[in-house]
C-alpha cells in the first residue's frame, strides 16, 4: 500500500514538472538561494514554522534529511503534508476514486496499435498492479508506476515517508493540507485521453532506449541541487500540453493551502512539507505566503550521506 500511495503522489510531481506556466516575472525570486527549507515568521507569529519541498518518489540513498530539517520537526507541534499519509482508512477508500469515470478503460482511449503497445510493455516490465486492473485507472497513475520502476535503484522511498518516520519518533501528529479524495478528483480535470497519450509517449521513450524521461531526470537533478529556480524553469515548459490545467492542478491548490496555513499558524509551530514544484513562482507557496504578510526566508539544508 505504501508503494501504491507513493505512485499516486508521484503523479503530482509529474504534473508539476510540466504544468506551471507563467508570463510574469519571478516575484521575490528564489534563484539566489539553493535550498528546499524555508522559515515562516513575522505577521504576528509568536513561533516560526518551516516549509520544506519534497519529491514524492526517489531513490532511498537520496532521501536524506538535513540537521536543520530534523531540528525543525523535533521542535514543531505537528507536521503537515499535502495529505495525511498516516490515515490508512482514507488511503484504501480513495482507491475507487482513482478509477476513470463512466467505466472508461485505456482501450477506449487509444488506437488498437497504441493500446497493444502499452499492454505489451506493461506485461514485459510488470508492476504491482496487473494491467487488467490498471487499465481501469486514470492513465497518469500507470505513467507514475512506470516512472517509479525506472528509477536507477532497487530501493525507493518518498521524502514524506522519511519525514513521517522522524515525526513519529518525536510523537508528532501528521496532518493534511487537503484530502486524498480531493487529490484523486483533481486528476479528473485533465482529459483522460491526454493522460493516455502521455502514457504512450512514455512507453515510446522506453522502447527507444530512454527508460527514464529526460525531463524527469533533469527534475531529479534540480531537486538534488535544491535549485528552485531551475525547477521553475522546467515547469515553464509546456511540451505535454497540460499548462492550460495549471489553475486546478497547482494554483488553486496553492491558494487553498495558504488559507489553511493562515488558520493554523497563529500560536503554533509546524513543518509544512509539500511537493517542491509548489514552492517557486509568482503563484507558488513561498510568494503567496509573502503576499499574505509573512516573512519567508531560506534556511541551510545541507545533507550528508552516511556510508
Amino acid at each position: 500500500m505504501k508503494r501504491l500511495g507513493a505512485g499516486l503522489l508521484l503523479t503530482f510531481l509529474v504534473l508539476n514538472s510540466c504544468a506551471q506556466k507563467s508570463k510574469t516575472k519571478q516575484a521575490n525570486s528564489t534563484a539566489e538561494e539553493k535550498t528546499l527549507l524555508w522559515k515562516i515568521s513575522g505577521n504576528g507569529l509568536e513561533k516560526p514554522s518551516y516549509l520544506f519541498g519534497t519529491i514524492h518518489v526517489l531513490c532511498k540513498d537520496d532521501a536524506v534529511l538535513s540537521d536543520n530539517l530534523l531540528t525543525a520537526i523535533a521542535n514543531a507541534d505537528n507536521v503537515y503534508l499535502e495529505v495525511d499519509l498516516s490515515n490508512m482508512l482514507e488511503a484504501f477508500s480513495v482507491l475507487s476514486k482513482m478509477q476513470m469515470k463512466g467505466d472508461t478503460t485505456l482501450k477506449d482511449l487509444l488506437s488498437k496499435e497504441d493500446y497493444a503497445k502499452v499492454r505489451a510493455h506493461f506485461e514485459k516490465e510488470g508492476t504491482m498492479l496487473p494491467f487488467s486492473v490498471l487499465e481501469k485507472y486514470k492513465p497518469i497513475l500507470a505513467s507514475s508506476l512506470l516512472m517509479q520502476g525506472d528509477l536507477p535503484c532497487d530501493k525507493h522511498t518518498a521524502m514524506e515517508q522519511e519525514i513521517m518516520t522522524v515525526a513519529k519518533k518525536h510523537s508528532k501528529k501528521i496532518k493534511g493540507l487537503e484530502t486524498m479524495s480531493y487529490q484523486a478528483e483533481v486528476l479528473d480535470g485533465i482529459p483522460y485521453k491526454m493522460q493516455a497519450q502521455q502514457l504512450v509517449s512514455y512507453v515510446d521513450q522506453a522502447k527507444n532506449g530512454d527508460s527514464t524521461s529526460q525531463d524527469f531526470t533533469r527534475l531529479m537533478d534540480a531537486y538534488r541541487e535544491q535549485d528552485l529556480h531551475k525547477l521553475e524553469a522546467l515547469m515553464l515548459k509546456d511540451e505535454a500540453g497540460i499548462a492550460e490545467y495549471s489553475e486546478i492542478l497547482l494554483f488553486n491548490r496553492n491558494r487553498n493551502w495558504i488559507e489553511k496555513m493562515k488558520q493554523v499558524l497563529p500560536g503554533h509551530s509546524f513543518v509544512f512539507a509539500v511537493g517542491a514544484g509548489h514552492l517557486p513562482g509568482e503563484q507558488g507557496v513561498i510568494n503567496l505566503l509573502r503576499k499574505a504578510g509573512y516573512t519567508v526566508s531560506p534556511v541551510a539544508n545541507k545533507t550528508v550521506k552516511t556510508i
